[in-house]
C-alpha cells in the first residue's frame, strides 16, 4: 500500500548525533586496543597467555637455555642492616629487615653464589647462541638482590621475575633490564621460574620462600618436573624450621623423598652439590680478578 512503512517493527532507526559518536564507542575499538575488554573476566585466559608469551619471547631472544633459580628472604639486607633504605628494591610495607651477623652472611653467600654460578655455569659465554645456568630470582630485595648482584658483579645477564603486589613493589637494581619482568599472576610467575630451572638454591626465608620451595619439591616428588638438583642453604636454619624427619616418621612422605634435596653451608659447597647432582655447567672462564 502506498505510504506504508517497510521498517521492521520494534527496530529503532539509527539516530544521528550520538554522544559519543559510534566510531568512538568502546564497542567499536579494536579488541587488542580495548583495555577495558582485555582486563575483563572473560579475557583472564588471554592474559595468562600474554604473561607467558612476553617473558618467553625475551628469554628466547637472549638465548636463555636454562637458569639457576635462587629463592630467599626479602628481609635479609647487606651487612645485616636493620635499615630498609639499605636495599635497592622497595621492601613490603611494614616488613622489618632481619638484622645481625647471620643475615649479613646469608646476603654475602648469596652474592658469592651468584658470581660462582655465572662464572662457571655458562651464562657469560653462550655456546651456539645459548646461555646456560643464568641466575634467576624473584627480582626483589634481600637474598634476591644479592644473587642478582653476584651475577651483575661479573657482567653476566641475570633475570628478575617480579610480581605485582597490592603494596609497592620495585625490582632490584641488579637484574638485566631486558630480563626484568613483571607478572600479575603468581601461577604464571612460578611457571617461568620452574620451566627453565636446571637447579634450585633456597636460602632462608619465610612464607614466600616456603611456597616456592615446596612447589618445586612437589613437582619433583610427583615426577611432574625434571630431576633438577635442589640445595637448601644453611642446614641449621632449615632443620630448625622444618622437621623433615618427622614427616617421614608420621608417614606423610617417604624416606627416599629426603633425597630430593641437599644442604650446604657456603656458596662453594652449594655449587659442588649442584655439580655432584648432575648440573651441566658451561665452559665460562672466571672474570678477571674474581
Amino acid at each position: 500500500m502506498e505510504g506504508s512503512s517497510t521498517r521492521n517493527p520494534g527496530v529503532t532507526e539509527p539516530m544521528p548525533g550520538h554522544d559519543p559518536p559510534n566510531d568512538q564507542h568502546s564497542a567499536y575499538r579494536l579488541a587488542a586496543q580495548d583495555e577495558e575488554f582485555l582486563l575483563g573476566d572473560s579475557m583472564r585466559g588471554v592474559r595468562f597467555l600474554l604473561e607467558y608469551a612476553k617473558a618467553e619471547e625475551r628469554l628466547r631472544s637472549w638465548g636463555v637455555a636454562s637458569t639457576i633459580v635462587v629463592f630467599g628472604s626479602a628481609r635479609v639486607l647487606q651487612g645485616g642492616s636493620s635499615d630498609p633504605a639499605a636495599t635497592t628494591a622497595t621492601m613490603p610495607e611494614g616488613a622489618r629487615p632481619r638484622r645481625g651477623a647471620t643475615s649479613a652472611r646469608w646476603y654475602e653467600e648469596a652474592r658469592r653464589f651468584g658470581r660462582i654460578a655465572s662464572e662457571r655455569g655458562g651464562a657469560l659465554r653462550p655456546v651456539e647462541g645459548l646461555r646456560r645456568n643464568v641466575v634467576a630470582t624473584g627480582g626483589g630485595p634481600g637474598i634476591m638482590e644479592a644473587a642478582n648482584r653476584g651475577a651483575y658483579d661479573v657482567g653476566a645477564p641475570t633475570i628478575g621475575f617480579n610480581i605485582r603486589l597490592p603494596l609497592e613493589q620495585v625490582p632490584n637494581a641488579f637484574t638485566t633490564p631486558d630480563l626484568t619482568f613483571q607478572f600479575h599472576y603468581f601461577a604464571m610467575r612460578k611457571m617461568h621460574l620452574a620451566m627453565r630451572a636446571a637447579a634450585l638454591v633456597v636460602f632462608p626465608g619465610g612464607f614466600g620462600t616456603f611456597d616456592e620451595l615446596f612447589e618445586v619439591l612437589t613437582l619433583r616428588q610427583t615426577e611432574k618436573a625434571a630431576k633438577v638438583p635442589i640445595v637448601l642453604f644453611d642446614p641449621g636454619y632449615w632443620r630448625r624450621v622444618v622437621n623433615f624427619e618427622a614427616l617421614v616418621e608420621e608417614g606423610m612422605i617417604e624416606e627416599e623423598d629426603l633425597g630430593l634435596f641437599d644442604f650446604a653451608d657456603d656458596a662453594e659447597e652449594a655449587w659442588s652439590c649442584l655439580i655432584r647432582r648432575g648440573l651441566l655447567a658451561g665452559e665460562a672462564e672466571p672474570a678477571p680478578g674474581s
